[in-house]
């Protein structure tokens, strides 16, 4: 009995020793929601943001909030600002060094502030271009037409940049995002559903009264 006691016993250290080679229950559901996202952004054509909501090619990197849209260009180093060939109106936008076919050259996602922006050469190996939005409460979905687009759902502003804000301010931003996030998917923006609450309270209140013509409009 003692031997087949210490037969079990070294199994048992077999068993432990041996790791799984099973994925757990939570990879297996990452990985399929992984594999659905790729999926679902081959279907649609439509790219996933980069950390700053723009992205990311081999030539530039561009980013974004609800106000601004920062491009950023390696250049050759100690490129100097007479290298620098730059055009900016108000729904186009021309970068390049002179004597070199230019890196940007095409009509901008959306209007922006000629006047309100600005760009420098950083540490002389990046050029940084600011660009200030017209319509500061859309997502672009690139930076200039025909250029590959994000997918503006995952769009994910930085906490802190709210946080930053005025309390007044930050309702009236807050608001904006959840309008926008309510608009792409088809559903009724704030004011909608303030409104749809407001006529549910006065129906409640005055149940003797004809709707019909009311519930047709929302």
């Amino acid at each position: 009995m003692a031997i087949i006691s210490d037969i079990q016993e070294d199994q048992n250290e077999n068993q432990v020793k041996v790791p799984s080679s099973q994925p757990s229950l939570v990879e297996v559901k990452a990985e399929e929601k992984r594999v659905k996202e790729e999926d679902k952004g081959k279907k649609s054509g439509l790219k996933v943001p980069n950390k700053g909501n723009g992205l990311d090619f081999e030539k530039y990197s561009w980013t974004q909030s609800l106000q601004e849209v920062n491009v950023l260009i390696p250049v050759p180093a100690g490129t100097k600002k007479r290298d620098v060939v730059y055009e900016v109106k108000t729904n186009h936008l021309k970068f390049g060094l002179k004597g070199q076919p230019p890196i940007i050259d095409g009509y901008l996602f959306q209007s922006i502030k000629p006047d309100d922006c600005l760009w420098s050469i950083e540490d002389q190996t990046a050029v940084s271009i600011l660009l200030t939005k017209k319509n500061q409460q859309d997502w672009w979905k690139s930076l200039v037409k025909g250029d590959p687009e994000i997918d503006t759902q995952k769009v994910e502003p930085e906490p802190s940049k709210l946080s930053d804000l005025d309390s007044e301010t930050r309702q009236t931003v807050e608001k904006m995002m959840f309008d926008q996030r309510q608009k792409q998917r088809g559903l009724p923006t704030s004011d909608e559903l303030q409104k749809q609450e407001l006529l549910k309270k006065f129906m409640a209140q005055h149940p003797d009264m004809d709707f019909s013509n009311a519930m047709m409009m929302q």
